[in-house]
């Protein structure tokens, strides 16, 4: 004869047990890289391997720079009327550089060897133009989004002519950080970027620093 405190501990195994499986189902169809940040598929070799981490590794310098460029913006014009506008813009980038930091350390890409570079380098571009006034702050982020936002249109179109369907995930996520760049970029047509004396040198210089710092970026 079985006790009904057996019977309890029997049904109470049972219930453990089946509870058991269904994790372990859970575990077997939901891939292990389900995070919000995972976006890449596994590598069919190391080349593909190699293409993903340039890739990565640039976009991830080229969030990392414009951070510290509105870090100088604030610096000089953070208690003006433009703060909260720059702080804005800013925090969308540090949105965006979370989520590269992550990738990063998702699939182990090395970030570019240049990033105290930067970090220096950034800082003073946003504090130098910001200097200038409100335009001098707007017309460098023109120039700088300009950049970014064409350069992730052409890792949309390389990826699109690859295979869309496996790259769908990165799509998706480059063309929202793109949609943000442009955004910054109008914003900063919107208030008075054109206005600053001699803009269109000011934007080709910043825009030539920005293309070799992409250049290097990706192999340093």
């Amino acid at each position: 004869m079985v006790s009904a405190t057996q019977k309890m501990t029997l049904n109470l195994w049972a219930r453990v047990f089946n509870i058991t499986r269904v994790l372990h189902y859970r575990a077997s169809v939901i891939p292990l890289n389900s995070r919000g940040y995972s976006v890449l598929p596994p590598p069919h070799d190391a080349e593909e391997k190699a293409i993903l981490d340039r890739m990565l590794r640039v976009d991830h310098a080229g969030e990392f720079g414009a951070n510290r460029i509105y870090a100088g913006q604030m610096a000089v014009l953070g208690r003006t009327h433009l703060g909260p506008l720059i702080q804005q813009m800013w925090e969308q980038e540090k949105t965006h550089l979370r989520k590269f930091d992550e990738i990063l350390a998702e699939y182990r890409v090395r970030p570019t060897a240049l990033l105290p570079l930067w970090n220096v380098a950034g800082f003073l571009l946003g504090a130098s133009t910001a200097l200038l006034g409100k335009e001098g702050a707007m017309a460098c982020t023109v120039a700088v989004e300009e950049s970014i936002s064409e350069h992730y249109n052409s890792q949309i179109r390389a990826l699109m002519e690859a295979d869309p369907e496996r790259y769908k995930d990165l799509l998706q996520l480059i063309k929202e950080f793109r949609d943000d760049e442009i955004e910054h970029h109008d914003t900063g047509l919107e208030h008075d970027a054109e206005s600053v004396p001699g803009y269109w040198l000011l934007k080709s210089a910043i825009q030539l620093g920005c293309k070799a710092a992409i250049y290097v970026s990706e192999r340093i």
